[in-house]
């Protein structure tokens, strides 16, 4: 195993898919923590504390809107917005808290952290306790235990978890109601006269 002149470790599986020298793609960070509630603005002026307000009090609303945004088929909120709904209520009224929408909404957490190859929570552990597990070498082990902790997460801290979703499609996706393009105003000119 060596390094690249990045100091960035290099690959060192010389099976056929692999690149002898190709670096290992570091993962990214998620923008905000999972209990980040009091975060900054984004560009749409809607701040964190507005997402934190509508994963606690219309969780289903912010399913909806994160797996829509994320998902490949446009128009697809009341597809996830309304059997999260159901499995809601199922939980609170039988259990007295929501522990049936997590297994139905945890995969979005995995779609987004593939999709933006964001750090799991395992390996986020493994980084920041400095140890070296395994599992990272064997991207199907990995995968397998980041979204076991994907699921524990939401199960653990469902509000909390749909909220830093909702946060990084935010800080990452553009919303599709906005124009990413600036608005110019024109403003009527004031009374005119003619000098003499």
């Amino acid at each position: 195993m060596g390094w690249t002149a990045d100091g960035l470790p290099m690959g060192h599986d010389v099976g056929p898919a692999a690149v002898v020298g190709e670096p290992i793609m570091r993962r990214a960070q998620w923008e905000s923590g999972l209990c980040s509630c009091f975060g900054k603005n984004d560009e749409f002026a809607s701040s964190d504390f507005e997402v934190c307000l509508l994963g606690t009090l219309a969780p289903c609303v912010l399913y909806g809107s994160n797996a829509e945004r994320i998902g490949t088929a446009p128009g697809s909120f009341a597809n996830h917005c309304l059997p999260y709904t159901g499995l809601f209520l199922i939980g609170q009224s039988f259990f007295g808290w929501n522990c049936m929408a997590p297994w139905f909404s945890y995969p979005s957490r995995t779609a987004l952290r593939q999709r933006f190859n964001l750090e799991g929570n395992c390996e986020a552990a493994t980084r920041s306790c400095g140890c070296y597990g395994g599992f990272v070498e064997d991207e199907e082990r990995r995968e397998q235990c980041e979204s076991t902790c994907d699921f524990a997460t939401h199960i653990v801290c469902h509000p909390c978890a749909l909220c830093q979703e909702g946060r990084e499609i935010r800080r990452r996706l553009p919303h599709p109601g906005f124009s990413a393009k600036p608005v110019r105003f024109m403003m009527a000119p004031g009374d005119q006269t003619m000098g003499r």
